[in-house]
């Protein structure tokens, strides 16, 4: 009669957690925001002016990872460095975080963001933070990161999530406390610009790391992905939610990829990326303003492909469109040099500078640059 009892007793107590668990679903799928409408999005965008700044990681990390760790969380670099964008007239960045740091040290991730934030602050910056990135080394670990490669672009960045991660849905609970932990946290902070759930997220892994046992990737990502602006969404962020679409023909919008047509269809204000010639860049824009929302171009400026400051930023305030280049100070990241770097020997610094707009003393690389954004920003 006793194990009778403490049957019942379990099975009640399975139900009990059955049915809240439901609950709690269902109060969140409730409390969830839908995507903001065109109007919604329009009034948010008008108050913030006209948007520009740089994909920022400080020159001394190699990476997400180095920038935010606590033994080398630089925040006197990041001050100085901010202060070179803020001369510039820039008054937003955008910013990778790692879902490692988060699983690691979640308060202490959260105390180094507010930090970032104050600093930012500080100097008129609102930045708009990257969750997840699919570029480059796609097994990403914590504690002390590898020495760039010498002369190599970007050698050290980490994708997030990870290649286990990425394969094995059972991480999916631990993904989700990241996403929902993170925007929760910062929902209604309004030093922050918006939310960019996932870089290039079918970008396929870098150049180093073909041959990795993910044949189709974008298989992998694209319901995670939809997952990740789903949770996104259940804690209801006062900030907008995008991913940027950055390769393919996006003339016709049924003929596009499965991937770029979620990232659209999504997205609060919509973001792209192009490292192609002015021409380009302003036919990109008039393809993208049919869905008339907010546009940003999260990417873009090589000067050796011909996308330029001076090409590029005069059409984008004629369009309204918010601009983050990459590439800001020369440093770990080594993005002076250029993509073919991965394949092709270099033995000092390029003619001609592929990223970066800064010497770490502040110099600019070249001078007229730093005019343009100061002509063009009222700087």
């Amino acid at each position: 009669m006793k194990l009778i009892k403490i049957i019942a007793l379990i099975v009640g107590s399975l139900f009990f957690q059955g049915c809240l668990s439901k609950q709690q679903h269902n109060t969140e799928t409730l409390n969830a925001r839908e995507i903001w409408t065109k109007e919604h999005a329009k009034s948010w965008y008008n108050k913030q002016g006209w948007l520009v700044g740089a994909n920022f990681i400080p020159s001394t990390a190699v990476n997400q990872l180095e920038m935010w760790q606590s033994d080398t969380f630089d925040s006197l670099t990041i001050d100085k460095e901010s202060g070179f964008a803020e001369s510039l007239g820039m008054n937003t960045s955008r910013v990778f975080l790692h879902d490692l740091l988060f699983e690691e040290d979640s308060l202490g991730f959260y105390k180094k963001i507010d930090t970032f934030l104050k600093i930012s602050e500080k100097h008129h910056i609102k930045p708009l933070f990257v969750l997840f990135d699919s570029c480059w080394d796609p097994f990403p670990k914590t504690g002390k990161q590898r020495a760039p490669k010498p002369f190599v672009h970007n050698s050290g960045w980490v994708q997030s999530p990870g290649y286990y991660a990425l394969k094995d849905s059972a991480q999916y609970p631990r993904l989700e406390k990241y996403v929902k932990g993170i925007l929760a946290r910062f929902a209604n902070d309004n030093r922050i610009l918006g939310w960019d759930l996932w870089n290039e997220p079918d970008n396929p892994t870098g150049p180093s790391y073909e041959k990795v046992d993910l044949p189709d990737k974008v298989s992998y990502v694209l319901p995670l992905l939809k997952k990740t602006f789903q949770w996104a969404r259940s804690v209801n962020p006062s900030q907008p939610l995008t991913s940027g679409v950055w390769v393919g023909d996006w003339s016709v919008h049924e003929k596009m990829k499965p991937i770029e047509k979620l990232q659209l269809e999504e997205s609060d204000i919509i973001s792209f990326h192009n490292y192609d010639s002015p021409e380009e860049f302003e036919k990109r824009i008039k393809l993208l303003q049919r869905y008339d929302r907010p546009i940003i171009c999260t990417e873009y400026m090589a000067r050796p492909n011909g996308s330029t400051f001076q090409g590029d930023l005069p059409i984008a305030k004629k369009y309204n469109v918010g601009m983050f280049n990459w590439g800001f100070v020369s440093g770990k990241s080594q993005t002076i040099y250029p993509w073919d770097s991965w394949t092709k020997a270099y033995s000092a610094e390029p003619k001609l500078w592929f990223h970066d707009i800064f010497r770490q003393d502040g110099t600019p690389y070249i001078k007229e640059e730093a005019e343009v954004f100061r002509k063009l920003t009222g700087k």
